[in-house]
């Protein structure tokens, strides 16, 4: 029967050989193979980018646990709404009440203290009470603000690879950096016996004896790949360049099925010309709908879309999962996306809250802060100007009655403690009154995507007729198995808990 697959052929000579190949260091590269390794198995990372951590390192750093399997999988499976089976659900929710002993683990290794804190799921489905999040508190010798000069993000994250990173120095596992994977390479039989990457500027086929384990992230940085997936567009990546979407397409070439392509975590944010990311608004803190608001956070802003109506409520419970959702409108009479970009408002009051942007960013030759009262992104045009209601309209270019009246509803809205049109939080609400005025153009922002490879409970990478490809797993954002709400932490949860299961599945098969 002639072999009609894509894959490179096995090559006469391999170029070099370990026994588990990973691709990709961030929390999931890093956990599988410092499982692989501790399993017996030789363990060699390849790792695209100039420095190792990827979107991981930029995170808040918040693994989240469970106390109750039972219950960890019933959230999961309402969050899911169907789209992942139960029999793949089950081992994240199993692995929920146990990762926090492996990452204790690792930090107890290094001298790292670590914190277990009860935290309630977002939304009121069966299960919500169970959870809680794992994080490390500090770290010998390491300063999170510095400890990575390519790298802007939240403490937590920087800590909490610091660890991984130092366990995988201690252990002399080779992380080969600049040196992408570009193909897969299998046997006739559609096993999977290597890869072909691109290594010190050479091309060079690898062998992995035991198997590949993709952790190389999603394609938020894939604009081609987002407008085939995605309904709104543009949408704006943050942080990192690196995920590109090379695993999906590496095991779409052996026949790899896909899932929850359309699933992305985001929200909303600012474009600036000449700097590559979005850049998010400030991060506020979740709150639970079964409960309300519980703590008294203000957001100064409001969003309008280009005729100058308010369009959503600008804070969602889980407004970095789920707050770019509403820009997704389409006009087909129009052929356009009237929210993208939309504009955020804020009045002088406002403005002195707190720094609206935040940036986040693993990358080098990057730089970027922003000021904690909004005064310097007022100078340099990123926020614009108007001192009057008239103005502002000429500036957004709508309709000055139809602004007036968004305004005088919305500080209406204020003053009565009620947002009848969109049910945001009434601690959350303050007026725009004040002039000046300060607006700009605000853009869908992803941090992560969920799609990827179907793998199954043991992340093995299936394909379109539901079978294992051999030797092959996934790990981490690669093929998410969240395909229609995220829980936070939960993807950091997967990318232990997935590292790890792939690692111990890959270590355990007889050698080639």
């Amino acid at each position: 029967m002639t072999d009609l697959r894509r894959a490179p052929a096995i090559p006469e000579q391999w170029d070099g050989e370990t026994d588990v190949l990973v691709v990709g260091c961030g929390f999931a590269g890093g956990a599988a193979a410092i499982t692989a390794h501790d399993q017996g198995a030789k363990t060699l990372i390849l790792e695209k980018m100039p420095d190792p951590g990827g979107i991981s390192v930029c995170s808040a750093g918040s693994v989240r646990v469970a106390q109750d399997a039972n219950e960890a999988f019933a959230y999961l499976q309402a969050t899911c709404a169907g789209t992942t089976p139960d029999e793949t659900l089950r081992p994240l929710a199993e692995g929920m009440t146990e990762i926090s002993e492996f990452v204790e683990s690792l930090a107890t290794a290094v001298g790292a203290t670590t914190q277990l804190r009860e935290a309630p799921g977002t939304y009121p489905f069966p299960g919500q009470a169970t959870f809680g999040y794992f994080t490390v508190e500090d770290v010998p010798e390491f300063d999170p603000a510095n400890g990575y000069p390519q790298v802007r993000g939240m403490p937590g994250g920087g800590r909490l690879f610091n660890v991984v990173d130092r366990n995988l120095r201690m252990r002399s596992i080779e992380v080969r950096t600049n040196s992408p994977v570009t193909r897969l390479i299998a046997n006739s039989d559609g096993v999977v016996e290597g890869v072909i990457a691109e290594c010190d500027g050479k091309t060079q086929s690898i062998r992995a004896r035991r198997g590949v384990i993709l952790a190389c992230g999603g394609f938020e940085a894939n604009p081609d790949m987002q407008k085939q997936f995605w309904q709104g567009k543009p949408v704006v990546s943050t942080a990192f360049a690196g995920n590109t979407g090379d695993g999906i397409r590496m095991a779409q070439d052996l026949g790899a099925d896909i899932w929850h392509m359309w699933h992305y975590h985001g929200t909303y944010g600012f474009r600036i010309d000449g700097y590559p990311f979005g850049i998010r608004t400030k991060r506020v803190p979740d709150w639970r709908p079964n409960e309300g608001q519980t703590r008294d956070v203000k957001m100064p802003w409001i969003l309008l879309d280009c005729d100058g109506r308010r369009f959503m409520n600008e804070y969602e419970p889980y407004m970095q999962d789920t707050g770019h959702r509403p820009f997704e409108r389409f006009r087909p009479e129009t052929q356009d996306y009237p929210r993208i970009p939309a504009w955020l408002l804020v009045d002088e009051e406002g403005r002195k809250q707190y720094a609206i942007g935040q940036p986040l960013y693993n990358q080098r030759d990057v730089s970027l802060e922003w000021s904690a009262d909004n005064l310097r992104e007022a100078e340099n045009g990123i926020f614009k100007t108007a001192n009057s209601v008239s103005e502002l309209a000429a500036g957004l270019n709508v309709s000055e009655d139809r602004l007036r009246a968004s305004l005088e509803t919305w500080n209406d809205f204020c003053r009565d403690g009620l947002d009848d049109d969109h049910r945001r939080p009434p601690i959350s609400m303050m007026p725009i009154a004040t002039p000046p005025f300060y607006y700009s153009e605000i853009w869908p922002i992803v941090s992560n995507t969920q799609g990827g490879p179907v793998h199954d409970s043991r992340q093995r990478i299936l394909d379109v007729y539901g079978q294992a490809i051999p030797r092959l797993y996934a790990a981490g954002e690669l093929g998410s198995v969240f395909g229609h709400l995220y829980m936070g932490g939960s993807n950091l949860a997967e990318c232990f808990i997935g590292g790890r299961n792939a690692a111990l599945e890959a270590a355990k098969q007889t050698l080639l």
